[in-house]
């Protein structure tokens, strides 16, 4: 597996108001499943996570794992090949 694209920076994105970044473009299951768990386990109660990618099925399991992990979808956006997914912990 390549670097961790997991941003644990004290910053917030300007436009989503999200506390942590994960970029999985271009990676394929279960790399975005994996990268978004791992930033779950990294976020405080009550911030906000932004997952950008472009795999299809991984637009489909990123919500359904949000939901199994009892932490709130706040949005999709996009298209299946490129897509954003916010997500509060």
């Amino acid at each position: 597996m390549g670097e961790i694209k997991v941003d644990t920076r004290e910053a917030t994105c300007p436009v989503t108001g999200a506390h942590i970044m994960v970029d999985c473009r271009g990676e394929t299951c279960p790399v975005p499943l994996v990268e978004v768990r791992k930033a779950l386990r990294k976020a405080s109660p009550g911030d906000v996570i932004e997952v950008v990618g472009t795999h299809p099925v991984s637009k489909k399991e990123i919500p359904m794992a949000v939901e199994a992990l009892k932490a709130e979808l706040l949005g999709i956006e996009g298209s299946d090949t490129d897509w954003k997914i916010l997500i509060r912990r």
